[in-house]
C-alpha cells in the first residue's frame, strides 16, 4: 500500500503574495514531510480564432510563465521538500477549490494579481477557504519573515459545536511546531435586566454561568487531544463577546490561527462570518479547516 503523504499544494501567479504564500508552503512541506505542489491556475485565450489558428493547444508547463519564473528561483536551493509542479487553465476562484481533494493541505495569498490594493481577501482565497476539500491556509500581506516567530498556534473553538477535525489540526500543528496552543473560546454578553424602578443593571451572574458553562464545555472537548499530544502546553481563554475581535487581537502575537469553516449556508459558496472576518483582518497566516463531514480523510 503506497504511504506516500499527500502533497501541501501552494498556489502560485506571479504576485508577491502567492510568492509569500509559497514560502510558508515550502517550510510547511517540510515540517509534514510531504512533497510540495506548486500550481498555477492559468486563464487563457481560447476564442474560435485561436482554436483554428496552427499549432493551437492549452498551455502547459513549459509555457507557462508564472511556473517557469518560480522552477528558476527555486533550482539548485538546498533544503527543499520534493516539488512537482502543475499548470491548470481556467479561473482560480473556479479551479483551486477541487485541487484540494488530494492534497493535504493548500496554502495561498491574501490576495493576486488584480485585485485591489486596499482589500485583504481576495475571491480566490474566499472561494477556497469555502469550498475546498482540504484545510486552506491564507497568508496575510505582512511584512516578512513569514516563519514561526511567537511559537504559539491559536484555535478558535465554538464550545458549543466543537468540530474535531480542526481542533486535531490544531494540535497537530502545535506539536510540529514545538508551539503552545491557545484555544480561544467566546461566549455571549448578558442582555440587560430591567429593575422594577425601570433601571437597567447588568446581569453579572449571568456573565460568570456563561464563562463557567463555555470553559467546562471546552476543557471536555480539548481533554482527549491533550492526551494524544501531551507534548503541547494549552492556554484555554474563555471571554466575552466577538469571536473574531478576540481572534484577530491573538493573531498579533501567533504563528497560526486554526478556525473551523462552520456549516455552509445555502447557495452561498462563502465563509461564515467569524471565519470571514478573521480573513479580512488577521495579522498571521489563518487555517480554515472544513468540518469533519465535509473534509477529506487524514493522512495516516
Amino acid at each position: 500500500m503506497d504511504q506516500t503523504p499527500r502533497p501541501v499544494i501552494a498556489a502560485v501567479d506571479g504576485s508577491a503574495h502567492g510568492n509569500r504564500a509559497l514560502e510558508w508552503a515550502v517550510s510547511q512541506a517540510l515540517m509534514a514531510g510531504s512533497p510540495l505542489r506548486i500550481v498555477h491556475a492559468r486563464l487563457y485565450m481560447n476564442s474560435t480564432k485561436a482554436a483554428l489558428s496552427p499549432g493551437f493547444g492549452e498551455p502547459g508547463l513549459d509555457d507557462d510563465p508564472v511556473l517557469i519564473r518560480v522552477r528558476e528561483a527555486l533550482d539548485g536551493r538546498a533544503g527543499l521538500p520534493p516539488i512537482e509542479y502543475a499548470s491548470h487553465p481556467g479561473a482560480p476562484h473556479q479551479v483551486l477549490p477541487g485541487l484540494g481533494r488530494d492534497a493535504q493541505l493548500m496554502v495561498l495569498g491574501s490576495r493576486g494579481r488584480g485585485g485591489f490594493a486596499g482589500l485583504l481577501l481576495g475571491s480566490n482565497g474566499i472561494a477556497c477557504a469555502g469550498q475546498a476539500a482540504c484545510p486552506v491556509v491564507v497568508v496575510p500581506r505582512a511584512e516578512p519573515p513569514v516563519h514561526d516567530l511567537y511559537g504559539q498556534v491559536v484555535l478558535g473553538l465554538n464550545s458549543a459545536a466543537p468540530d474535531p477535525s480542526t481542533t486535531y489540526f490544531a494540535f497537530r500543528e502545535a506539536a510540529r511546531r514545538g508551539a503552545r496552543l491557545q484555544a480561544v473560546v467566546a461566549y455571549a454578553w448578558p442582555g440587560p435586566t430591567f429593575t422594577t424602578a425601570g433601571a437597567i443593571a447588568t446581569a453579572a451572574h449571568e456573565e460568570i454561568s456563561n464563562a463557567h458553562e463555555v470553559t467546562a464545555l471546552a476543557a471536555a472537548h480539548l481533554r482527549p487531544y491533550a492526551e494524544r499530544f501531551p507534548e503541547v502546553e494549552i492556554e484555554q481563554v474563555s471571554a466575552p463577546g466577538d469571536a473574531a475581535g478576540h481572534l484577530v487581537a491573538a493573531s498579533r502575537a501567533a504563528d497560526l490561527i486554526v478556525i473551523g469553516r462552520h456549516r455552509k449556508r445555502p447557495l452561498s459558496p462563502r465563509p461564515g462570518s467569524v471565519t470571514n472576518a478573521v480573513l479580512l483582518h488577521t495579522g498571521c497566516p489563518v487555517a480554515v479547516v472544513p468540518l469533519e463531514e465535509d473534509a477529506v480523510p487524514a493522512a495516516a
